[in-house]
């Protein structure tokens, strides 16, 4: 009934967004609630869940959404983003820019949390489309699948280096693995979006969330420009300072505890790589002027519309939460948990508790939590075997983001899709891309033995 339940609950949500029209955020809550009631949930747990579930995905991703929104605005506004677009444009070409995309995605993401690196791209990835004239909704899923891929699938991200260490996988071997197996599901991604999603068309200037100046985005001939070099750094610079956290820690090259490794892993924090991201950007004008900084220049104006983004995505978090809560993830693990089908069954179980309840990091922990016991039932006992159940569970836990995952709002409100187009392309997309890097786990799975 709890599962039945969850399907019914879905099917509501996507009723009261698209045929009611009903706000998002409106939509989750009262659908978290209904779940809640319906499935038995005390009133006091339903309240925790609600108030845990909205604070604690805002608590992780809040921050950088506003941070990411406002290094958006000074790209836009000072035309550092079209500087980037050209630069790009004449390195890969301009018939190659869903591939760049969804190579930046696979190799950003393997330190960075996905939404945190689609609201890095979000500025640059709608300038580089709109330089080569496509839809939107390629290079925004292009992007997204490359992000979602490694995030899954490679340490040092937490859900994957939690699973191995959970089943005493070798990193040696589950990073090359999840690798490889991102990498197959790229190629699959890479398909989709061309042929598939691009078929959908988005006007990348389509109800753009980070206010832009329509005067100066169409303008290509500013009278001044930053260059190419000086344009990046509100970028790479966020990210070298979250890779570089993520690979000393990894690497224990500077002594624990020493003020260098200390400085160093604090500058890497997400919030606070970002935050330098956005003082970079006050390098970006020809000259800083406190309109651009105020309440009512390019800073507050995009806070006012990063606001629905945080609505939605903690909306997201409340669905998760109450999902969680309830049991139904705990349900459906404990059901197909009974069968036995070998390097298969990781699979099923990420894909089932990831549908269920949204977050990946917790499907990968918990379906680690869970074959653990089963692994020498299953007959997974090798190291190999131990490193490909990782990547197994990461494939698994790709499928499917939908409605209860904050990614799934990230992506489509800085895309301009509605729900409805985030269903078929964004959903879609990671399930094949999921099944993809599953169909690669079971060949080497194959060779290996």
């Amino acid at each position: 009934m709890s599962i039945l339940l969850l399907l019914l609950s879905i099917i509501g949500l996507v009723l009261l967004i698209i045929k009611v029209k009903l706000h998002p955020f409106f939509a989750l809550l009262l659908v978290s609630i209904s779940f809640a009631l319906l499935s038995g949930m005390k009133g006091d747990l339903i309240i925790s869940s609600i108030q845990n579930g909205f604070g604690s995905t805002l608590g992780k991703i809040g921050l950088v959404i506003i941070m990411g929104v406002v290094i958006g605005a000074f790209l836009e506004n000072t035309g550092a983003a079209m500087s980037l677009a050209e630069g790009v444009l004449n390195f890969v070409g301009k018939q190659n820019v869903i591939i760049a995309m969804g190579v930046v995605g696979y190799i950003i993401s393997i330190p960075v949390f996905g939404d945190s690196g689609f609201l890095l791209m979000n500025s640059l990835n709608r300038n580089l489309t709109k330089k080569a004239g496509i839809s939107l909704a390629a290079t925004a899923i292009a992007l997204a699948l490359g992000l979602i891929l490694t995030h899954n699938l490679v340490p040092p991200t937490p859900g994957p280096i939690a699973a191995a260490a959970t089943l005493n996988a070798d990193l040696a071997l589950v990073i090359p693995f999840g690798l490889i197996t991102a990498a197959v599901g790229l190629v699959a991604g890479l398909v989709f979006a061309k042929f598939y999603a691009s078929k959908t068309y988005i006007d990348p200037d389509n109800n753009a969330l980070v206010p832009v100046d329509n005067m100066i985005l169409t303008n290509s001939n500013l009278a001044y420009r930053p260059g190419f070099f000086l344009s990046s750094l509100p970028i790479l610079v966020p990210i070298i300072l979250i890779v570089g956290k993520s690979v000393l820690k990894a690497t224990n090259f500077l002594q624990e505890g020493s003020f260098l490794a200390s400085t160093l892993n604090f500058m890497g924090e997400s919030v606070i790589a970002l935050l330098i991201g956005v003082f970079l950007c006050l390098l970006l004008p020809e000259k800083l002027h406190k309109d651009m900084i105020s309440s009512d220049g390019w800073i507050g104006k995009c806070f006012k519309d990063a606001a629905s983004i945080l609505l939605i995505t903690g909306a997201g978090g409340i669905f998760g939460t109450v999902l969680k809560d309830s049991g139904v993830a705990d349900q459906l693990g404990a059901h197909l948990s009974t069968y036995n089908i070998g390097i298969f069954l990781p699979f099923i179980l990420g894909a089932a508790l990831k549908s269920s309840q949204g977050s990946s990091t917790v499907a990968l922990i918990t379906v680690a939590s869970i074959i653990l016991p089963l692994m020498p039932i299953l007959n997974l006992v090798s190291e190999t075997d131990k490193a490909l159940a990782v990547t197994a569970i990461g494939s698994g836990a790709l499928v499917v983001c939908h409605a209860n995952d904050s990614f799934f709002w990230v992506v489509t409100q800085m895309s301009g899709m509605n729900v409805k187009q985030g269903y078929q392309l964004l959903s879609f997309g990671t399930l094949i891309v999921g099944c993809t890097s599953m169909v690669a786990t079971y060949i080497l799975f194959v060779i290996l033995h």
